[in-house]
């Protein structure tokens, strides 16, 4: 393609070119003198410009051209390489588990915390996610989602094949959605929610179920299915994230309100024994009151009866012996 440029490049420059000099001879009126030296020099110089402008211009072309290509061909590689995950069951539940993941990932849920992968349950089934909620209850998800006759409705090349693919692709997400109604995935009685989840790894699927079979949501989640797409698994898993944490929240409010009455009888105890202690302490001020009063001055009345006799007695003029 970028060769063909060129000699196309080459052959208007040349075309140009002579054009410009038909040009300058159609102006020399008729037996008029030969062409001038300047004139074919500003002619020379006017056709050097115009092929340095087209050799520029050309190369801009081929390197965007060039551009253009490598990025078909990446897109044609990626399609190649997502038509053939798409073409393989395994790779294409490979494919479906790791968009959960990250889907899982996005959400902040925390692998063996959040959840837990492959887990049997008590019926022998395994489903692929097993999401831990508050409480000892659970919910399943399975990933695996059948997309082999979507794969050949895209690659369908007349209306009646596309049409019969529709038809077989919706019966087999009908009979996925029977499927896992009887893999005792939703078990109430052994801890489970009402639901199970269905995860289909691609939006355009989840689209194309949803236009072509508006009813088949509806009938899945009378059957307790909950089908949900990258997008739709990330709003239902942050609401399951904040009745998690409001169930922790509830958990933790009800520990706070045992404290809190054992808190209210201690403290119902404490007060008691502190009236106890106060009325004690009471009477011994009352005691204290009476010693340092009532008692003190009944003591030191007499006291004070001793000593005025004391000091009535001295003084008073002793008695003086006679002696013969």
């Amino acid at each position: 393609m970028i060769c063909t440029m060129d000699v196309a490049a080459v052959v208007l420059g040349s075309i140009i070119l002579l054009s410009l000099v038909a040009l300058l001879f159609q102006r020399r009126p008729p037996g008029g003198a030969p062409v001038d030296a300047g004139e074919l020099r500003a002619l020379r110089d006017q056709v050097a410009r115009l092929h340095e402008s087209m050799a520029r211009s050309s190369g801009e072309l081929r390197a965007q051209l060039a551009s253009h290509g490598e990025q078909t061909a990446s897109l044609t590689a990626t399609a190649g390489a997502l038509r053939e995950v798409l073409a393989s069951p395994k790779a294409r539940g490979q494919w479906g588990e790791r968009m959960a993941d990250d889907v899982l990932r996005l959400a902040g849920l925390v692998e063996g915390v959040s959840y837990v992968k492959q887990r049997a349950t008590r019926h022998g089934t395994v489903p692929d996610v097993t999401f831990l909620l508050p409480g000892a209850q659970v919910l399943h998800m399975d990933v695996k989602f059948p997309v082999a006759n979507y794969v050949r409705w895209i690659d369908a090349r007349t209306d009646a094949e596309r049409e019969s693919l529709r038809v077989a692709f919706l019966r087999d997400v009908r009979a996925r959605v029977r499927e896992l109604t009887g893999r005792g995935y939703v078990d109430p009685a052994g801890g489970t929610l009402d639901y199970v989840l269905l995860f289909l790894p691609n939006e355009s699927i989840y689209a194309f179920v949803h236009e072509h079979d508006p009813a088949l949501l509806d009938d899945a989640l009378r059957q307790k299915v909950v089908l949900c797409s990258p997008l739709t698994l990330y709003a239902v898993l942050a609401v399951v994230r904040q009745a998690a944490e409001a169930a922790a929240i509830e958990r933790t409010s009800g520990e706070v309100l045992a404290s809190l009455g054992a808190f209210t009888a201690e403290w119902g105890r404490f007060c008691e024994s502190l009236d106890k202690v106060g009325r004690a302490v009471d009477a011994v001020e009352r005691a204290y009151g009476e010693l340092a009063g009532t008692r003190r001055r009944a003591l030191e009345r007499p006291l004070a009866r001793v000593d005025e006799l004391r000091r009535t007695r001295s003084s008073e003029p002793s008695l003086r012996v006679v002696h013969d």
